[in-house]
């Protein structure tokens, strides 16, 4: 029987799922014909699976995504539309991340790229790993607001924590010299050591002029598109799709 002290201790362990399991198990009699070991084995499975949901949760929270509920499983893929199968199943296994690989989708405006990236970053957390997503607008503009409060330094350090970066909305705005400077940051605390997802409406040869500085744009391509899986979406606006 589970009595009261017990359950005290569980708590204490932090073991509190597994008490609840084992409060069930009593309140149900077909469970007293189970053996011992697929009794506790069920017991052991419901912690973990408790913490594990408590840590998605979390993850998920923490990384902000811009399409919450995206899924790679709700991913459409054709060859028209620029994206296999393949290339999704394989952003689901977590081995490009393992392997500090970056993924690069562009494509005209409404294709799904953010939805896309979302998705990837939600696969991600589900695989335990901490991801962040950030417009880049946005990004510039919350280490801007750092460098004012002297903050800086964590912020970067803050970015460079995530397993998975999400940059979305490259090249939307003309680029300034410290913002610049700030994404050359950016990928050097992450090359070699995480993978970033950038989305961007302009296709990926064209990021060098938008960048503007020749010696910078070099710097930033260079950690950034040669370790890259390259997705260029097509086709028509999705969203024109869902407002008609």
């Amino acid at each position: 029987m589970l009595t009261e002290p017990t359950r005290e201790k569980l708590a204490l362990l932090r073991l509190t799922a597994m008490a609840d399991a084992w409060e069930q198990q009593r309140r149900d009699a077909r469970s007293s014909e189970l053996p011992f070991d697929e009794r506790f084995g069920m017991l052991v499975e419901a912690e973990h699976a408790a913490r594990h949901n408590r840590r998605l949760t979390r993850l998920l929270k923490d990384a902000e995504l811009r399409i919450a509920n995206a899924s790679l499983e709700d991913v459409e893929c054709s060859t028209t539309r620029g994206l296999e199968k393949a290339m999704v199943r394989q952003l689901a296994q977590p081995s490009w991340v393992n392997d500090h690989l970056n993924v690069l989708i562009t494509g005209p405006t409404g294709v799904g790229k953010s939805y896309l990236a979302s998705a990837i970053g939600q696969g991600a957390c589900r695989r335990g790993l901490r991801v962040l997503h950030r417009r880049v607008p946005r990004l510039f503009e919350e280490l801007g607001l750092a460098k004012a409060s002297g903050t800086y330094a964590k912020t970067l350090a803050k970015v460079a924590s995530a397993d998975v970066l999400v940059l979305d909305d490259l090249g939307i705005q003309k680029i300034t010299e410290p913002e610049r400077n700030d994404l050359l940051e950016v990928l050097e605390d992450r090359y070699g050591r995480s993978s970033t997802v950038v989305t961007s409406q302009l296709p990926i040869p064209k990021w060098h002029e938008w960048i503007g500085d020749p010696t910078a744009a070099d710097a930033i391509l260079d950690r950034l598109v040669h370790n890259a899986y390259k997705l260029e979406l097509k086709g028509a606006s999705r969203r024109k799709e869902i407002t008609k």
